[in-house]
């Protein structure tokens, strides 16, 4: 079986990206993992190691499959940062949780422009 065991994600400041998300899921993270990278340890076989940058870089989206308990208590951690969020990936952002699919989703913009989102339930792999 093939997965995925890393992604560098491109910041203008590491550890406070880094802090972020590791403070909204819940998970440990190390500010000086490999020295140039911030990494948060997702689950046992993911890591995403954020890396400072001047460089212009794209805006991202990553999406976390999630149980509906940690999405309600990643919810609250968003609403006690302050944090807004939307239930469509674009559009502003209006406190909504989508469900056109059967689950729920919400998106966020991180400081750096990516775009955050977790689902109970994934559009993205339909059986057949």
């Amino acid at each position: 079986m093939i997965e995925l065991d890393h992604v560098i994600v491109s910041a203008r400041d590491r550890v406070a990206s880094a802090r972020l998300l590791a403070s909204l899921f819940d998970v440990p993270w190390d500010e000086t993992a490999l020295g140039i990278f911030s990494a948060v340890y997702v689950n046992p076989g993911l890591t995403l190691d954020f890396i400072t940058t001047d460089e212009d870089f794209p805006v991202e989206h990553f999406c976390f499959r999630v149980s509906d308990a940690e999405f309600d208590a990643i919810l609250d951690r968003l609403e006690a940062a302050g944090i807004g969020w939307r239930g469509d990936v674009r559009g502003r952002n209006d406190g909504q949780v989508g469900t056109a699919h059967g689950g729920r989703n919400i998106y966020w913009d991180e400081p750096d422009n990516h775009r955050w989102e977790i689902l109970t339930k994934s559009y993205a792999r339909r059986p057949g």
